[in-house]
């Protein structure tokens, strides 16, 4: 039984195209050249077909065309050499059995489906494509949603450490204010303090309070 799984190359999609052209130019069936790449490459008709119609056929549409034609021409061709002479009036110009020519691959890659060459598998195959698709685009948009709500989260949480940072900021000047003042204002009492201590005093140890509130002694 054929499983295969694996992807298309380039060299698949060449033998895939090159076998359908030279059937349809030669008056055979697609559903012919699809069984023969299929045993070709270890795929199954199906596989092969719908590869056909939804990759490989919209990049040889001029190719098609000229096959076609190329096979219109055969067959007018073998039905005059089929005929009897005395029923011809004047002799048939022989034509040379020319192959058709290859157009080049166009790039782009576009899906082009023939309903009527379709099975049904080929159908829900192309259905799961479609849905794992969607899934997928659901998953990148959930995704996409959460990391817009996470960023938002991240910024509100940077503005309010923006905020308490600058009230620790508001609250350490005044802290430091106040120290200042306090610091002023135990100098101004140590000043007045010195000035009216007794004259039998003059003798005791003097002291000094420096910015941090520390006593020291002053040397005499």
């Amino acid at each position: 039984m054929k499983v295969r799984q694996d992807a298309w190359s380039e060299e698949d999609d060449l033998l895939l195209a090159e076998t359908v052209l030279r059937h349809i130019r030669e008056g055979g069936t697609q559903l012919r050249a699809f069984d023969e790449v299929g045993d070709a490459l270890n795929r199954t008709s199906a596989a092969c077909g719908f590869r056909w119609n939804a990759v490989v056929r919209d990049k040889y549409e001029d190719a098609i065309k000229l096959a076609k034609r190329h096979r219109k021409d055969r067959k007018r061709q073998m039905a005059q050499a089929a005929k009897p002479a005395s029923f011809t009036s004047q002799p048939q110009a022989q034509s040379v059995y020319q192959p058709a020519p290859q157009v080049p691959i166009r790039q782009e890659s576009t899906v082009s489906m023939s309903n009527n060459e379709m099975t049904l598998n080929d159908v829900i195959l192309f259905l799961q494509n479609m849905n794992e698709k969607g899934r997928q685009d659901s998953l990148l948009k959930q995704e996409n949603e959460g990391l817009k709500m996470e960023n938002e989260r991240m910024k509100e949480k940077v503005s309010d450490l923006e905020e308490k940072l600058a009230k620790l900021k508001e609250e350490h000047q005044t802290i430091e204010e106040d120290y200042q003042s306090i610091i002023q204002i135990m100098n101004r009492a140590r000043r007045m303090a010195i000035l009216e201590e007794d004259p039998e005093d003059r003798n005791a140890p003097a002291f000094k309070m420096d910015k941090n509130g520390n006593l020291e002694k002053i040397a005499k």
